[in-house]
């Protein structure tokens, strides 16, 4: 790394001399080099990014270009916040020539501050700014942000939502993951909740019965219920099965498929009334399949041009990064 580090300096101060020499701009060469130079060393900085779950940190050491060095997972400790604090500083200790940690996490989290107000399923993370305690265990500077906020970031940095200054994410996993983007910024709220789609209730007759929120009908648990009562079974499939039978052209299979992404383009069509989004992204493991994005959008379609609306439709595109999403998010917001 010493050797092609020296070796780009070389080539970028020819190249400044090259460019100036006519004009003898020797202080300008000089300034540029340095310049040059800050940006090297801002490139092969190397980053511990953790994406924090239920039962698993994955972690990685990535570079400034999102590039992957070294990767791998530990579980998730469960029962207190010391043994939460004690992994990641065993990982830190294990890469400590990092320039920093970039953490996603479940929960309602200040990403300015790295405030964890909530954890989710980690309810020791409550009220405690864990990148302020972390940055004091590491010694160098931590950043937190909300998983469904940091896979959002993943697209709006990298992805799929690059070219855009409105829009939304909606990720179909366990539950309803989901963020707005605001002037080309993920939307936080004022409390820290802005984009959190998964309570949002669908049936007003039952306003007061949790099986109504969004998540019930829409995330995998829904997409499995759909399918049982097409088939009238009990019978258990995966995301993988369901999609096979479909793609084989199983009617009923298909039918029930199709109720589960009308009742997705009907949130993504009210989603957008309220915010007026360029692009909607849809994330998940689910949404590699082509028929998924298929049927969506003819759903939405068929509910757009019955419903005289008033905003612009979004175009319906899927993310491109799914298992890595939150890993790339999480760099993304530590650099930015």
């Amino acid at each position: 790394c010493s050797v092609v580090y020296h070796l780009s300096l070389i080539i970028l101060l020819y190249r400044e001399a090259h460019y100036s020499f006519g004009g003898f701009e020797f202080g300008y060469i000089f300034v540029s080099a340095q310049r040059r130079r800050g940006e090297m060393e801002e490139i092969m900085k190397k980053y511990l990014v953790l994406d924090v779950g239920g039962s698993a940190i994955k972690y990685a050491v990535m570079d400034a270009e999102k590039n992957i060095y070294e990767r791998g997972k530990v579980p998730t400790p469960l029962d207190c916040l010391d043994s939460f604090v004690n992994s990641v500083q065993s990982l830190y200790n294990t890469y400590s020539d990092v320039s920093g940690i970039a953490m996603s996490m479940p929960g309602r989290i200040d990403p300015d501050k790295g405030y964890c107000y909530t954890g989710g399923a980690l309810a020791y993370n409550h009220d405690i700014n864990m990148a302020e305690l972390l940055s004091e265990r590491c010694g160098v500077r931590v950043t937190i942000g909300n998983d469904a906020k940091c896979a959002a970031n993943a697209e709006l940095g990298f992805g799929s939502l690059q070219d855009i200054q409105d829009g939304a994410v909606v990720i179909l996993g366990t539950a309803i993951g989901g963020a707005l983007i605001k002037d080309h910024k993920v939307l936080s709220g004022c409390r820290f909740g802005a984009g959190e789609f998964s309570n949002i209730i669908t049936d007003y007759h039952k306003p007061f019965n949790g099986d109504t929120s969004w998540y019930a009908s829409n995330g995998i648990n829904g997409l499995l219920l759909h399918i049982q009562e097409a088939l009238e079974t009990e019978e258990h499939y995966t995301g993988e099965e369901i999609f096979e039978m479909a793609n084989n052209g199983n009617e009923a299979v298909l039918k029930g498929l199709n109720q589960f992404c009308l009742e997705t383009a009907v949130q993504i069509y009210n989603i957008n009334q309220i915010f007026d989004c360029e692009k909607v992204a849809i994330g998940g493991g689910i949404s590699a399949q082509p028929l998924l994005l298929e049927l969506i959008k003819k759903n939405f379609d068929e509910i757009y041009n019955s419903c005289y609306a008033s905003t612009l439709p979004p175009e319906i595109v899927v993310c491109e990064y799914r298992n890595d999403a939150n890993l790339i998010g999480a760099l993304y917001q530590h650099l930015n």
